[in-house]
């Protein structure tokens, strides 16, 4: 196969199904299965939407912490705003990683790093051995890891084979795939619970970073800013915005450590066809029968 890697976002594709589609999707118990279905079919919307020539070599499942150790430690409030994981919701996290390697997909998960870490570490390995990767995720951490070789896929158009590369990624938030740790630190991530600095927002953070070159550009721009605005320069930094990187700088450079993805030891998968016979059955035993239907039609067509 000479398809790119497709690397998908299992907490992110779980949690936006078990909230976009109906709780009445049930196994033989009552039990919602919701979650495990949204996920397959967002898969499979990918594969199926790419040419036979270019499908996915194979299929990464990424599992991690909830929240990294360490990030908690750089940040207390980081991910605290989040409401604890419903049971409905547990139940089928706990069945997601037999369901996806019945499918033939490589399961992969860290106990210390979160998901978009490990999805990151394919990424480059898969980019370091002349591979494409595509990122399934909803997580703006990853548009950082995006490159050359490595896109993210956008499901939000509706169309499962648009893609992100770092020309739209400057197009969406105005600064290049290596700039978005920095630009998060700077703007704030509400979904991580990172408030970024006080009344900076995206379009300042992308001025600032494209301006001074990266966050330290900034925050030394900061430091030299008059106190009061000069009419006859233009190219000074706002007062408020100096003294907001001034009086937020440790806790700014926290944020960009934060939004950082971390690399962990991973192995570059084989190529592995969608086993689509076994993933049936795992589906049927998951009270999920029209999905075993879809299933088992491409296991014999």
């Amino acid at each position: 196969m000479s398809g790119p890697l497709l690397i998908a976002d299992v907490p992110w594709l779980l949690y936006r199904s078990f909230f976009a589609l109906p709780k009445t999707i049930v196994d033989r118990e009552g039990r919602p299965v919701n979650a495990l279905l949204g996920t397959v079919n967002a898969l499979l919307s990918v594969i199926d939407a790419r040419p036979a020539a270019s499908a996915p070599r194979g299929v990464v499942a990424c599992l991690g912490a909830e929240q990294a150790g360490y990030r908690v430690e750089l940040y207390t409030p980081y991910h605290a705003h989040r409401d604890p994981m419903p049971p409905e919701l547990a139940w089928q996290w706990q069945k997601a990683p037999g369901l996806l390697a019945s499918l033939g997909f490589t399961v992969s998960a860290s106990e210390e790093l979160e998901a978009d870490d490990v999805m990151y570490s394919y990424a480059c390995v898969e980019q370091a051995h002349g591979g494409r990767a595509l990122l399934l995720t909803g997580d703006r951490d990853l548009y950082g890891a995006v490159g050359e070789r490595v896109a993210v896929v956008d499901l939000r158009k509706g169309d499962a084979a648009a893609e992100i590369g770092p020309a739209q990624v400057k197009e969406r938030y105005g600064v290049g795939p290596e700039l978005v740790a920095d630009l998060i630190a700077l703007r704030g991530d509400p979904s991580d619970g990172l408030p970024g600095a006080p009344g900076i927002g995206a379009k300042t953070a992308a001025e600032l970073l494209r301006r001074y070159g990266s966050l330290e550009g900034a925050l030394l721009a900061a430091r030299e800013a008059p106190a009061v605005r000069d009419a006859h320069r233009n190219d000074a930094m706002r007062p408020g915005t100096a003294a907001a990187l001034r009086e937020n700088e440790d806790l700014l450079r926290k944020f960009k450590q934060i939004a950082t993805l971390q690399r962990i030891e991973v192995e570059r998968p084989d190529d592995r066809a969608i086993d689509f016979a076994q993933g049936a059955l795992a589906a049927r035993a998951l009270g999920m029968r029209r999905l075993a239907e879809r299933l088992q039609n491409a296991a014999t067509a």
